[in-house]
């Protein structure tokens, strides 16, 4: 962890800008070039894994994306990936093989989930889903062959949070690996492996990057677990091209300063919803009213900058709702310093059923917004007359 001269932890924000950074500096330059070469001169390497070739993920853009995430998450070692979904599946098939068996928290992202449950019965992995607040159903869950636990910092797009101090002592008493997917959180609100997380993973293409303009993942933990997911990854051929490390590089030195400014936004706006008469519920931690929001104060510095909310009329008020904003985009995804909606039954869980939707409480009047960097006072107002009309 990077520490100043007197041995006092540096701050995150301070982190962000200088962890990673060559020294001496390259050519004097302040912001690290774009390395656009996929084949480097060998210095003769004994492993091929260590050869100086782009597709094994250790270019100089990747070398100090990886130091950089590693010292943000607090975790040995570090991997960018060239997707969320590379860095999800590569960490998990470095983990499991035929054979094994997975524990995975119920309501996971769909790419998560549809991998999972489709893809790895093909490969001879089985799995079990369980709610992460029932600690006695995972041990009724648990094989001889059982070897991992995947479960995510706030699930998308209900935000509740799980026991996840209970996850890392049961992976602990069991010998499993703990593994957790904590773009929704990201490492300004909090770092699973300070809590014992064995590998925190990330879709970089959020709030890391937090510009809207690269898809990136990342796979970080302790030196072995990490080394196994690179061994995968070089093979797999899953590797972030130079340019976009440079964006993600760049874009990760402004997290604290955004991820601070989308956690106050949301809650405005979080508490402007649940006061207004057309909305029925507000999903968002940082609310008391949230079922995990005692549990989220414990373990967050903040609550990020996802909620979602029911609108009384349902579909048609979702909608209207939706078009009448000036300031927010109908588009998905997050962490982007522009504010998005989007409704989770007709884009991220359209492939569920409707009687499945409704049980697991997301209906076809609930709006999904991504939070971003705008005047908070702008989003009010824009919000206060979507709903008036």
């Amino acid at each position: 962890m990077s520490t100043n001269n007197a041995g006092r932890k540096l701050s995150l924000e301070t982190r962000a800008i200088h962890a990673g950074e060559p020294s001496p500096r390259i050519g004097g330059a302040i912001t690290l070039p774009i390395f656009q070469s996929s084949t480097y001169e060998s210095t003769r390497e004994d492993n091929y894994h260590a050869i100086p070739y782009l597709r094994l993920n250790n270019s100089p853009n990747h070398l100090s994306l990886h130091a950089k995430l590693a010292d943000l998450e607090c975790t040995e070692a570090g991997l960018v990936t060239a997707s969320g979904m590379a860095a999800i599946t590569t960490a998990l098939l470095s983990v499991l093989k035929a054979g094994d068996h997975l524990l995975v928290q119920s309501g996971l992202y769909g790419g998560t989930h549809t991998f999972i449950t489709h893809d790895l019965p093909q490969l001879g992995v089985s799995f079990d889903f369980v709610d992460l607040n029932d600690p006695g159903e995972w041990q009724t869950k648990l094989r001889s062959n059982t070897r991992a636990f995947y479960a995510e910092s706030m699930t998308n797009p209900l935000l509740t949070v799980g026991d996840l101090p209970a996850v890392v002592d049961f992976c602990r008493e069991n010998d499993l690996v703990s593994m957790i997917d904590n773009t929704l959180a990201s490492p300004v609100n909090f770092q699973p492996a300070t809590i014992g997380f064995d590998l925190v993973l990330h879709s970089c293409t959020k709030y890391l990057n937090g510009h809207s303009d690269i898809v990136a993942g990342a796979i970080l933990g302790n030196e072995e677990h990490v080394q196994a997911a690179k061994l995968k990854l070089d093979h797999y051929g899953a590797t972030l091209d130079p340019h976009a490390c440079f964006l993600l590089q760049r874009g990760i030195k402004t997290l604290s300063l955004r991820v601070n400014k989308q956690n106050s936004n949301a809650m405005a706006v979080a508490r402007l919803l649940e006061k207004h008469p057309k909305v029925t519920k507000v999903n968002y931690a940082g609310l008391p009213s949230h079922v995990d929001h005692h549990r989220a104060s414990k373990l967050f510095r903040g609550y990020g900058g996802l909620l979602s909310f029911d609108h009384c009329e349902g579909s048609l008020g979702a909608h209207q709702l939706i078009d009448r904003l000036n300031l927010v985009t109908e588009a998905v995804s997050l962490g982007g310093t522009e504010t998005l909606a989007t409704i989770p039954a007709e884009s991220s869980h359209a492939g569920v059923s409707e009687a499945e939707r409704n049980a697991i409480g997301i209906g076809s009047g609930l709006v999904r917004l991504a939070i971003g960097i705008e005047g908070e006072q702008d989003l009010l107002d824009d919000f206060t007359q979507a709903l008036s009309n």
